[in-house]
This record gives structure tokens, sequence and C-alpha cells, in this order.
């Protein structure tokens, strides 16, 4: 055990590090189901678009609209995971995916398929909000970055097995079988993960701090001594109970969030983090780099096969940001891993601006994945769990989460039709796209270096004066005065 904690990199003895790892791995079975739902069209979305004939336009809808579902799933996560509890929200999850699985595999038309699709997001905005959160709540403040880089690690596993299994499908079919039933066989295989996830849900306990917020100390006591022991768990649950006193935990309307201009500053820069995530490109690649490959691989077959390796490469980025996330902090490697980003980009839009048919636009890529797996990939599912006060956890996380898909949807949606534009690809022959997107990792990048401050071993207890401290250096006092905070928990 001891070169076990060794290993994870934590040097207390107090914690259950191993107990602690395995619920939260339970609860990142939604990353993986996150990861290969919204990833699973890169692979179906070429044969799809010729089956039902769809324009560019209908091509990203085709994408975008299980983002649709993300928005409204995010924005009642905050509602599900305050009244059912964060576990409960899971496994509805669970069943949401496993239906749109089936439902959207075998739709015999594309409005049928769209509304599947939606289904499905429900389940993915639901997820990514109320997984992150299960694993913020309950991992020890000194290993809560390694913890909740699972999030992100078991999205990328799930993004690359579907990567995979797209690729064995498709590797020795025909084209015409592809387009008839190639991309249902692609859909429905995300049922497999899906019954692991109903069938594990329930073997994790719930929430310490949502049976605090809902008076069930025992509960919480047994949960908190069984990650610890039971001096440890009195001592935060005396914290838990003495934030809850002078700062509300029992949860207000979206109006009293509204009122209140320290809570709402915390949010916006929740929501911000959240969404620049987007605008760093990553979905670009996720959902269509066998499309942006396809011209200098020579077959979709090839760009299925160099897509898995795009995959691999995330995967790599994530394992080193989960080993030196808590070692370095989150602002380090949001530093760097833009910077590397931005370069990935300019290298594959060297490619293609050249019209290159070798391998450099795939190498940009895989270096761009690299980076983004081990800054933005973690660091803003890090941060959006972990910068909210236990009174406004619920509302603020669905919030963010929401944010994440709506710039997620205006990526998805608008990438085909900037792609498609005839007069910029005659112009840049497709290398427009990687510039923008290599310029707004710059300016994500300035974002949270001004506004967010470290919270490397900051306790969630603790987390709001680290951000209202922020709020004094962000903003001018003269504009900011102080107020009484209101309780709140969800909107």
């Amino acid at each position: 055990m001891k070169r076990f904690r060794a290993l994870v990199g934590v040097s207390s003895e107090r914690h259950d590090v191993s107990y602690v790892l395995r619920i939260c791995a339970v609860a990142a079975l939604g990353g993986i189901l996150f990861g290969y739902d919204t990833s699973v069209i890169s692979g179906a979305i070429g044969p799809i678009r010729e089956h039902f004939h769809l324009s560019d336009a209908a091509t990203g809808w085709a994408v975008s609209s299980v983002i649709l579902g993300c928005i409204i799933g995010a924005f009642s996560s905050g509602w599900l995971a305050h009244t059912l509890g964060r576990r409960m929200a899971l496994f509805i999850c669970a069943i949401l995916f496993s239906v749109q699985s089936f439902g959207a595999a075998l739709a015999p038309d594309f409005l049928q398929f769209v509304l599947y699709r939606i289904l499905g997001g429900l389940a993915v905005g639901i997820a990514s909000a109320v997984s992150p959160m299960y694993m913020s709540e309950v991992s020890p403040k000194d290993m809560r970055g390694r913890a909740l880089s699972m999030e992100q690690f078991a999205i990328v596993v799930g993004a690359l097995l579907v990567y995979v299994v797209n690729y064995l499908i498709a590797a020795r079919a025909t084209a015409e079988w592809l387009e008839t039933m190639g991309w249902r066989w692609m859909l429905g295989s995300e049922i497999i993960p899906c019954l692991i996830f109903c069938a594990t849900i329930f073997l994790i306990p719930e929430s310490p701090r949502w049976h605090m917020i809902r008076g069930r100390e025992d509960h919480a006591l047994r949960t908190l001594s069984r990650i610890s022991n039971e001096s440890h768990a009195r001592s935060l649950m005396a914290e838990i109970r003495d934030s809850m006193t002078h700062h509300g935990g029992n949860g207000q309307s979206l109006a009293a969030l509204l009122r209140d201009r320290r809570a709402r500053w915390i949010i916006f820069i929740g929501a911000m983090v959240a969404g620049l995530q987007q605008f760093t490109g990553i979905n670009i690649v996720v959902y269509y780099a066998p499309m942006l490959l396809s011209a200098s691989s020579g077959s979709l077959q090839n760009a299925l096969f160099q897509t898995i390796w795009i995959g691999v490469a995330n995967l790599v980025g994530g394992m080193i940001g989960a080993w030196i996330v808590d070692r370095k902090g989150r602002r380090p490697l949001i530093l760097w891993g833009s910077l590397g980003m931005t370069l990935g980009l300019l290298v594959s839009s060297v490619a293609l601006y050249t019209q290159d048919t070798g391998l450099l636009a795939l190498f940009g890529l895989l270096f761009y994945m690299v980076m983004f797996g081990l800054s933005w990939g973690p660091v803003a599912w890090i941060l959006v769990s972990e910068i909210f006060p236990n009174r406004i956890r619920s509302a603020g996380m669905s919030l963010a989460v929401a944010s994440n898909w709506v710039m997620n949807f205006v990526v998805a949606q608008g990438f085909p039709m900037l792609a498609g534009n005839r007069t910029l690809n005659e112009a840049f022959h497709g290398a427009f796209s990687m510039w923008l997107f290599a310029l707004l990792c710059l300016g994500s990048m300035a974002f949270v270096l001004r506004y967010v401050p470290e919270t490397k071993g900051v306790s969630l207890e603790k987390i709001e004066d680290t951000m209202l401290g922020n709020v004094s250096s962000s903003l001018d006092s003269a504009t900011m005065p102080r107020e009484r905070i209101i309780p709140l928990d969800h909107a």
C-alpha cells in the first residue's frame, strides 16, 4: 500500500487512497460514456452524411444536435444532484445512455436519429457535471487534482475505445455497407459500457457533503470515516458544518444567486473557464478528425486508423497531467499547455496550407492533443469542480458545464460551414480554422492567468476565501461593495 501511495504521489497516511480511487473510478464511468458518446460520431458522420444525403449545415446539425441535449442536461444537473443525490443522478444518466444507443442505431430517418442523439445529450450533460462534482466531494484535498483528473482520463479512454471500435468496424467494410449498416453498429456498440455503468453505480456511497446538506450526518460520518478515519471525518464534518452555518448550505432560488454579486462573480469565472475550453478547438479534432485527415490519408479507413493515434496522444497527455497537477498546480499547466497547443495547431495549419500529403498534419494534431490532455483537458474540469463553495456548487457547476456545452455547440455547428466555405478553402486550403483556434488558445490562456487563482491544496470549505480574495484583486472595490452572502446550493 505504501508503494501504491508513493506511485500516485500521496504523502499523507490518513486517507484510504485505494478506496477513494475505486469509488471515483466508478463515477468516472460517466466520463467514459461522455467520451464514447460524443466521439462515436467522428467515425460515423461520413456514412451518415451519405445515408441521409445531408448538406453542410445538416452535417453540422447531425453532430451538434447531441450538444443541444447536453446544454439542457447540464442546466438540469444542479437540480437533479441536489434533489435526488449525486449517485441517483448518475444512474439516470446510465439509463438515458442505454436508451439512446439503441434508438440512434435503429433510427429509420434523420429526424428520429436527431431526437435520440438529443436524448443521449441529456445524459452527457448531466454526467459531465455530476461525475466531477461527486469526485470533488469524496476526494481529500491533497489528492483532489489527481482524483478529478480521472474524469478527463475517463473521457479520453471512452473516446479512444470508440476510435478503435469505429476502425475495427470499418477496416474491411465496403463504402456501401458503412453507409447502410456500419454507422449503426458504431452507435449501437455504446450499449456495452452503458450496461457496465448501470451495474456498478450503486456499489459506491452517496456524497458525504450531500448527506450533510440533507442533515444526514450519520451517513456522512460513515463515508468520511471510510475515506480516512473517524477522527479526521469528525474534524472535516465540523468544517462543512461551519461553512454551512456562516455561508448557508440549504439553497435558494436562482434569483438569490443573481442578487449575490460575489457568488455571481465566482460562477462567471467557472462558466468562462468551462466555455473557453471549447474555444481551444478540441472538438474540431474530436468530432471531425477523419474529415481533417482524409485528404492526406487517402481513405476513410486510413483516416480512422490515424484518429486512434490522436486518442492515444490525448491519453498520454492526460496521464502526464494527472501525475503533475497536484505537484505543479493548475495555472502552470494552463500556461505551458496553451502554448504547446498553439504550436501544434500552427504546425497542422502549415501542412494544410501547403497541401502537404505526408504526416505533418497528423504530427501537429498529435502534439496538440498531448498538450491539451495535460492542460485544458483535465484542468478545466478540475477548476469547475473545485472553485465553487459548498453553498453554490450544484448551481455553479450546472451553469458552468452548460456554458461548456453552449460553446461546444457553436464550434460543432459552425466548423463544417467554416470548413466548407469555398472562398476560405481556395485562399487557405483549410488552414484558416487552425489559425483561428490557435489565436483563441492564447486568449483563453490569458483569461485564466488573469482571473483564476491557484487552487492546488485548498479545501472545498476554504475555496470561497481564495476566490473572493481573487475578486478583490481583479475588480475595483468601488464597483464591488461588500454584500451579505445569500445561501444557495441549487438553482
